[in-house]
């Protein structure tokens, strides 16, 4: 059992900068595949970046690469999403994922986290 506690996000600038953070409890979060993934009103929930376990190995989605970088740190089992230049369509909730085996259709989600990019 995985549970994932998300902080930080908020209301920033076009063009500025935001981290978010999501902690997990479990001892074997070193083995967990994390990603981040976002859902904007009235539009489906879409991925935007994951990180492996094993190979670290990094992906994202071709709306954010080149602006945002996710990492982990596996001594405090917390995860990353360092998100810059940020536009008004980053606008979204921001959810951190896990799961072992396939990050495209986690296991285990994060409380979710407001971000607002102003114009």
């Amino acid at each position: 059992q995985v549970q994932l506690v998300q902080s930080g996000g908020g209301l920033v600038q076009a063009g500025g900068s935001l981290r978010l953070s999501c902690a997990a409890s479990g001892r074997t979060f070193s083995r967990y595949t994390m990603g981040w993934f976002r859902q904007a009103p009235g539009k489906e929930r879409e991925f935007v970046a994951a990180l492996g376990w094993s190979s670290g190995s990094t992906y994202y989605a071709d709306s954010v690469k080149g602006r945002f970088t996710i990492s982990r740190d596996d001594a405090k089992n917390t995860v990353y999403l360092q998100m810059s230049s940020l536009k008004p369509e980053d606008t979204a909730v921001y959810y951190c994922a896990a799961d072992r085996t396939n990050i495209s259709i986690p296991r285990y989600w994060g409380q979710g986290t407001q971000v607002t990019v102003s114009s």
